[in-house]
């Protein structure tokens, strides 16, 4: 049996751009329902390292033997805010909350702040877990920015609409889908995994 990828996600968005990034290593790539998993995973880890680490090797365990499992945790962190959300981006202020109401939340939070101090970014940290690397890889991608005053944009989730790139002068909500991958966490991440796997198999 040929070798599989498997992303320990359901978010079909997110399995687009994985596939779209890590389409030439030549092997199919899955996501967890695809795979056949269907397992909850308790993330209690203090890092968007630990976390991603905690998810691919809940997924390794039962995945095939020889199957590479990639996980990823992501966040957004506001240096104003002494780096909240953080690892609780996805969580704060209740996992139900609409991202309107927390990016609102957030917004009010920044009232008065000048924008030299309303720096932010997002983070992502991507594992592997594989029969070659007995300690699993782990690498980050980061995008610099910093938080606007209102939301803009419907081409994104999540906190994207207050996270404005000085580069492009808008929101990654008002980026199209390549540009947004070409510079965002998650895609710089994937393209260092994707090295560091290239290097090994």
């Amino acid at each position: 049996m040929s070798r599989r990828i498997i992303f320990a996600t359901g978010n079909e968005g997110k399995m687009r751009e994985i596939r779209m990034i890590l389409g030439d290593l030549d092997l199919q790539v899955l996501s967890m329902k695809e795979a056949g998993i269907d397992i909850d995973i308790v993330e209690d880890g203090t890092t968007f390292e630990e976390n991603a680490l905690i998810k691919a090797r809940a997924v390794a365990a039962c995945a095939g033997r020889d199957d590479i499992v990639l996980a990823d945790d992501s966040g957004l962190e506001i240096d104003y805010l002494n780096g909240e959300p953080g690892i609780y981006s996805a969580r704060y202020m209740g996992e139900d909350t609409s991202y309107r109401i927390k990016n609102a939340n957030l917004i009010g939070r920044l009232e008065g702040v000048p924008k030299a101090k309303r720096t932010a970014r997002f983070v992502c940290a991507i594992a592997a877990v594989l029969p070659e690397a007995a300690e699993g890889i782990v690498v980050r991608g980061v995008i610099e920015g910093y938080i606007g005053w209102e939301e803009k944009g419907t081409n994104g989730f999540g906190y994207d609409t207050i996270f404005y790139v000085d580069e492009y002068g808008c929101s990654t909500a008002e980026l199209d889908s390549e540009t947004k991958n070409s510079i965002s966490h998650r895609g710089n991440a994937l393209r260092l995994m994707k090295e560091r796997l290239a290097g090994i198999l």
